[in-house]
């Protein structure tokens, strides 16, 4: 209860009111009994100096047995009140309610000897005599100068104390609806001042809960009020500081979120304190497991570990390039101290430069094929030249046979630059696909028929399978036909005699679950998206591939047995693949093949190409 303010006033108030009330009874009370006592002394202090003036030539005073009781019994009854005549030396000589004989000596009652004293002696106590609270005032009797004894006259108190305490419960009763409506009043007062601050309280409480829109219109001019307009005025300005705050976080989450550079942030004990979706996914690690835990059990790699050490101790930007060994990733690590924030907090990038790294190894691969090839035929060319320089022009079929070869060499390298040229304009987009709804079996029949006389004399068996369910397909058909005719053809070349090449085609569903149908062709589902597809195979029973050189037998000039690969330029598979991602399908190889339907004998390669259904 006294943790609320309005309980907190009213009770101050209360208690104040009460203690108040309480201080008024009692003094109001003893004032009055102190007036009562005032006014009864002096009206007995009259009432014995008349006595003791009366008194003042009785005889009996000088008589040493005298008898006053006759005389105290009557002025007793004239006042209504008790009488005591006193001896000088403090015998009782008469009283009016007791047996004077059985009295003590009241020489040195209070009175007495202030009587004695002063002339006048007053005093109040308990009477043993009488049983009660009584007031004695006494006077002496004097006869000229000579004190002849002392007139006392006393009262009871109960009649004084009965008026006091009458006074006293009037003043009560006073009190207690004085205290009940100071307190309803202090009730509402505290209503009044505790409500505002309530108000202020929700609000308050709002805002902390969130709700930066919360406000409270100013009723007063108070201090409540200007403790209101103030609050207001601070809400506005902290809802504009939070809404610039959410929409810059916003907006570096965007950027976190969308950056291809992982990023990292570790607090003074090395903690994760963030790391960004680029980040997890160069680590192959799962958010849940990576904030608040340390750097060394999210990264797991210790060049990376050393660079933070060394930027934590140092101070100081630390880059280094990582590879990734397990997951064959290469990346830039730039580890640096943020110094605006807390003490020892990083910041971790990781720059993935895998890609980077490939297109360089292909680039190398690529100058050194093609300088490759190129000193193979301009070699022929050169000894050729010099030999007919050398006098091979003065023997006629001589210099025939040789300027026929260095035609053949020439026709190598004219075919060399139209490959790279062709391949050049289709990476760029540069030969646009002149698209139609064509049959399979117009892209397939006739690079089969055209290459079968070379099959043929090359000892080879040369089959088509077509199924008779193929839809037709959205394609250019002359860029298909190139494609299938560079497949046959590679087959024919890697096939040794008495060999098998089947040209086969199907039409199958990939589901939304990777499920396959039909199951005979015993594909793997992430080869395909889901949808419908027509599937192309080139099937041989040739020499096969490395398992180590499927990746890159797609690559430009990349030719997986150099000592038995022909004279081909190495460019007509590379030039297949952009053809067929032209077209939206994929091309990929496999070794050993995949029996489709029957099995072909021999180890072999399968080159497959599947191209949507449209």
């Amino acid at each position: 209860m006294f943790r609320s303010i309005r309980w907190r006033i009213a009770v101050s108030y209360i208690l104040l009111i009460l203690v108040v009330m309480f201080g008024l009874v009692v003094y109001l009370s003893d004032l009055v009994r102190k007036d009562h006592l005032a006014n009864l002394r002096s009206q007995l202090t009259a009432e014995a100096q008349l006595m003791a003036d009366a008194l003042a030539s009785a005889p009996a005073w000088d008589e040493p047995d005298g008898d006053l009781d006759p005389v105290a019994h009557r002025y007793a009854e004239q006042l209504s009140a008790r009488v005591t005549l006193i001896g000088v030396d403090g015998t009782v000589l008469g009283e009016s309610h007791e047996d004077r004989r059985q009295m003590d000596n009241h020489l040195y009652r209070p009175e007495v000897q202030q009587a004695l004293a002063t002339g006048q002696g007053s005093s109040i106590r308990f009477s043993r005599t009488v049983g009660y609270e009584m007031m004695y005032v006494a006077v002496p009797v004097t006869a000229g100068e000579r004190v002849m004894g002392i007139a006392r006259v006393a009262l009871p108190l109960r009649q004084i104390e009965a008026n006091v305490a009458r006074l006293r419960g009037t003043i009560l009763v006073a009190m207690l609806f004085t205290a009940l409506g100071a307190t309803l009043l202090a009730l509402h007062i505290a209503e009044r001042t505790a409500r505002p601050v309530r108000r202020l309280t929700d609000v308050v409480q709002r805002m902390a809960a969130g709700d930066l829109s919360a406000r409270l219109l100013p009723t007063t001019r108070d201090e409540v009020g200007t403790l209101t307009r103030s609050l207001n005025q601070m809400a506005d300005r902290l809802r504009k500081t939070v809404n610039t705050l959410i929409e810059e976080r916003g907006r570096l989450a965007a950027v976190l979120d969308n950056m291809a550079d992982g990023v990292v942030i570790t607090d003074s004990e090395g903690c994760v304190r963030l790391i960004n979706p680029a980040a997890l996914r160069l680590l192959g690690i799962e958010a849940e497991t990576s904030l608040d835990r340390s750097l060394a059990q999210v990264i797991r790699d210790h060049n990376i570990i050393g660079l933070w050490q060394q930027c934590f101790e140092q101070g100081e930007e630390q880059v280094a390039p990582v590879e990734m060994d397990r997951r064959g990733t290469f990346l830039q690590v730039i580890v640096t101290p943020l110094r605006d924030a807390e003490t020892g907090a990083c910041l971790v990038i990781l720059q993935d430069l895998t890609r980077v790294r490939q297109l360089e190894t292909v680039r190398r691969d690529f100058i050194s094929n093609i300088s490759h090839e190129l000193r193979t035929p301009l070699a022929s060319l050169k000894a050729l030249v010099d030999t007919l320089r050398d006098g091979a022009l003065e023997d006629p079929p001589a210099a025939q046979r040789f300027l026929d070869r260095m035609e053949v060499e020439v026709d190598a390298l004219t075919q060399m630059v139209q490959e790279l040229l062709e391949l050049a304009r289709i990476e760029s987009g540069q030969v646009p696909l002149q698209l139609a709804l064509v049959a399979v079996a117009d892209i397939v029949l006739p690079p089969v028929e055209r290459l079968r006389p070379q099959a043929e004399r090359a000892g080879l068996r040369l089959t088509i399978d077509l199924s008779p369910d193929l839809p037709p397909i959205l394609a250019d058909a002359q860029r298909m036909q190139q494609v299938l005719t560079n497949l046959v053809h590679n087959a024919i070349k890697f096939t040794p005699a008495d060999g098998q090449i089947r040209v086969s085609s199907f039409r199958l569903r990939v589901s939304s679950d990777g499920e396959v149908q039909p199951e005979t062709l015993n594909l793997k589902p992430e080869m395909l998206p889901p949808g419908e597809w027509v599937l192309i195979a080139v099937q041989d029973t040739g020499v096969g591939i490395p398992a180590d050189d499927i990746p890159r037998i797609f690559e430009r000039f990349y030719k997986a047995d150099r000592a038995r690969s022909g004279g081909g330029t190495g460019l007509g598979l590379a030039i297949a693949k952009h053809i067929v991602q032209a077209h939206g399908g994929r091309i990929w190889a496999e070794s050993p093949s995949i029996t489709l339907r029957a099995s072909v004998e021999g180890k072999g390669s399968t080159f497959y190409v599947a191209l949507p259904v449209p």
